[in-house]
């Protein structure tokens, strides 16, 4: 028995990990941020001749973090042990404060270590996550507020032309336009496709109101954070007086347990959202787990080819963020990556772990 528990457990040998600044290819804004670059930090984690890969969209001080930190704190560890590497990387940001940069350092590197252990098992990840369904919907998400009706038009409506039956726009940073940039969105669509909308905290309670029921005019199913995120009891009286058949979600900021658990104890959002790259793909299950146990319906935030093994493994999935920018570097830098069929995305099951590999010759211009 000693030589078969010795056996099955493999020492983790090295974490590497570098950062990655990839310019947008044009000016981008939302209701409350504007940007022109996405840096994507990725981690690779080594043990018994397989090497696994993860990654968060973070600052570059993420990267730094990961190297003097969490590397020394998982190494020598049980690959296949992956949740006590996880309770010893948080354990080890106590006095740095966990929320932002240091548990994106730890998302990415327990990203990685999930990608390892399914490759020393020879399996996709979703496969040893246990499989609830072989495809997730996806919506398309952009629709910026820096970017002209024209060029809104024609990215969502390009979308729905593509076979994708639900797309997200930015709202918020102008408020006196953004009844004719809805309008203009729906025009490109039609009527039959689901159009979401969010304004990233940018409207006081009160506008946020009135702009419920200006966009359900508008066929709108879907207001992501009208108010702050920070706000429950705004989002709760937005979710209690919103109109039927608008969902009010939040939850992309969550890094912890206790953020999404707070969230849903006040009764702030029809459907959560969580991110895999903020609070890693362990902290994902288990808010997974939190949405199964209140009947609530869970939506993976951004970083689809991140999202999509576990999204294809949880009970209670609404959708998987198709956002153009991470979609745009994960096509330019990731061997794998996943194409939308019939507005959905699919395992390659032929892969194991996540089914990507970082193409460095592609990357390296791109390097910090």
């Amino acid at each position: 028995m000693a030589d078969e528990e010795q056996r099955a457990s493999v020492p983790i040998e090295r974490i590497e990990v570098a950062a990655y600044t990839v310019p947008t290819d044009r000016p981008e804004s939302d209701g409350t941020l504007a940007w022109r670059e996405t840096t994507l930090v990725v981690v690779h984690a080594s043990a018994g001749g397989e090497r696994g890969l993860g990654y968060t969209y973070a600052d570059v001080a993420t990267a730094r973090l990961v190297a003097d930190r969490l590397a020394g704190v998982v190494r020598g560890r049980d690959a296949m042990a992956v949740p006590g590497a996880w309770a010893a990387m948080v354990s080890s940001v106590r006095n740095l404060g966990r929320p932002g940069i240091a548990q994106m350092a730890i998302a990415a590197v327990d990203a990685a270590l999930w990608d390892l252990k399914a490759r020393l098992l020879a399996l996709p990840l979703a496969t040893l996550l246990g499989m609830a369904r072989d495809r997730a919907p996806i919506y398309g998400s952009g629709g910026f507020t820096s970017y002209t009706e024209a060029e809104l038009a024609e990215q969502l409506g390009g979308w729905v032309s593509a076979g994708i039956p639900r797309v997200k726009m930015k709202v918020g940073r102008d408020p006196d336009a953004d009844l004719a940039r809805v309008r203009a969105a729906r025009r490109a669509i039609g009527q039959d496709a689901a159009l979401f909308v969010d304004a990233n905290g940018a409207y006081s309670r009160k506008q946020a109101l009135a702009f419920a029921e200006r966009f359900a005019g508008e066929g709108v199913r879907w207001f992501e954070e009208p108010v702050t995120s920070d706000d429950l009891d705004g989002l709760r009286l937005l979710r209690g007086r919103a109109p039927a058949g608008m969902d009010i979600a939040a939850g992309e900021y969550g890094y912890d347990l206790v953020y999404f658990r707070r969230m849903l104890d006040a009764g702030a959002v029809d459907v959560l959202q969580a991110d895999a790259s903020r609070c890693g793909i362990t902290g994902f299950l288990a808010a997974a787990a939190l949405c199964e146990a209140r009947s609530l319906d869970l939506s993976c935030h951004c970083a689809p080819s991140l999202h999509l093994h576990p999204a294809c493994a949880v009970q209670r999935l609404a959708h998987i963020e198709f956002f153009h920018d991470h979609v745009r570097i994960e096509r330019m830098l990731f061997e794998g990556a996943a194409a939308p069929a019939g507005g959905a995305l699919a395992p390659d099951l032929a892969r194991s772990g996540m089914g990507i590999s970082l193409r460095r010759a592609d990357a390296e211009r791109f390097a910090v």
